[in-house]
């Protein structure tokens, strides 16, 4: 998977969650992110980890994103990783 497929990836779960008003609110509320922000950042590669980092927490947001999105959600982690800040440390 290259970096824009994992934009593309990550759009598409960011507009999943801003179409899920409870869900976009728990995300605002834990991150601190206003409305406002999701529209302006929307694109940016660091917002978009974000979302990823949110969704992340939990399996069935996860699977219900992917689901809507026909995606594997397998990918989720994997797309993470090519995204800012998820690059794998290595501690030795």
């Amino acid at each position: 998977m290259t970096i824009e497929e994992a934009e593309i990836y990550a759009l598409k779960a960011t507009d999943w969650l801003i179409s899920n008003q409870d869900l976009v609110e728990a995300f605002m509320a834990s991150t601190g992110v206003s409305a406002i922000t999701i529209k302006s950042e929307f694109h940016d590669g660091i917002f978009l980890a974000a979302v990823l980092d949110f969704l992340l927490l939990d399996d069935n947001w996860v699977i219900a994103a992917c689901q809507a999105m026909e995606l594997e959600p397998e990918a989720m982690s994997a797309v993470r990783q090519l995204l800012p800040g998820g690059e794998k440390v290595n501690w030795t």
